[in-house]
């Protein structure tokens, strides 16, 4: 499908929307690759995306009730675990699966904290309850709010430091807007991720519709990823075709458990730092550069 809105990235936040750093229509083929990206077992992936694709379907046909969906999913995981591309990449193919064309926005988080007391609260409380409300309203809408242990702090743990009264009464103010939210927009998905669960307020953890964990890379998925890479780069150095399918992969994949994707991939670009030649010309890159650099990386050094 053509994307309809085709806004550029940033462009909500140029044109003055508060607290929203990115909109756009899906599908968008810019977002559809990033689905694929993100390598998981299977069952995880097809959990995650039967439990979007059912938000749609059955809220706004099952009283809340019977089945008290808040239309809120959450991702959990390391930081480099992909938890922020897996979710573009979970929005896209839940607008492709249900056929219907989807309004995107992404948080910007960081943009509702404020020194100046209340004044969190007042913006926490105009994004959630105006700006995605006034999207929502349209039509099917999923928001991506990433790290969202930023807006929903545990209140159990706040000190008397950083205005401890004004982050509370934003968390408060959150949790107002999600249940009114829930309750009066049925085409509405909140995906959240975080790289720290525990520092989520319980009431925001009790209202997920289903808590997703986000694993480090096994040896298989190590594997899929160093592949994935070094196809990619042979793109530009085609002399690296043979390594991308080479069998001897594995043993670097399984020297390198213990790494996120983000590292996986970068430890091929450390890879071609390991020898003059290969920082000069990367299409020289060997399976020994590779397992030079994984070994590197499991004792703390290049990655």
């Amino acid at each position: 499908m053509k994307n309809t809105n085709p806004l550029p990235t940033n462009v909500a936040e140029s044109i003055g929307i508060p607290g929203i750093y990115e909109r756009r229509k899906l599908p968008d083929p810019s977002f559809k690759a990033l689905w694929s990206t993100i390598i998981l077992p299977t069952d995880i992936k097809e959990s995650l995306l039967c439990q979007a694709a059912l938000n749609f379907t059955m809220r706004a046909k099952v009283s809340r009730t019977v089945v008290p969906l808040h239309g809120i999913i959450l991702l959990a995981g390391a930081p480099g675990t992909g938890k922020t591309t897996l979710a573009k990449g979970l929005a896209n193919e839940t607008a492709e699966l249900l056929k219907t064309p989807v309004t995107y926005l992404e948080v910007e988080p960081h943009s509702l904290a404020s020194s100046a007391l209340g004044k969190t609260q007042r913006a926490v409380s105009e994004l959630f309850g105006t700006t995605i409300a006034e999207h929502a309203i349209q039509g099917p809408t999923i928001v991506l709010l990433d790290e969202v242990e930023t807006i929903l702090v545990d209140r159990a743990k706040l000190s008397m430091d950083a205005n401890p009264i004004d982050v509370h009464r934003a968390t408060d103010a959150a949790l107002v807007a999600l249940d009114h939210l829930a309750s009066k927009y049925p085409n509405l998905l909140i995906v959240a991720t975080s790289n720290f669960p525990e520092a989520i307020d319980d009431a925001f953890i009790s209202r997920c519709d289903a808590i997703f964990q986000v694993p480090l890379p096994d040896a298989e998925a190590a594997e899929i990823i160093l592949r994935d890479t070094l196809h990619g780069l042979a793109q530009t150095y085609p002399s690296l075709k043979a390594l991308a399918s080479s069998p001897s992969l594995k043993s670097v994949a399984a020297r390198s458990v213990g790494l996120d994707g983000r590292q996986l991939r970068k430890l091929v670009a450390a890879a071609c730092t390991v020898r003059r030649e290969t920082a000069v010309n990367p299409g020289l890159l060997t399976h020994s550069d590779l397992e030079r650099a994984a070994s590197l990386a499991n004792r703390g050094g290049k990655s």
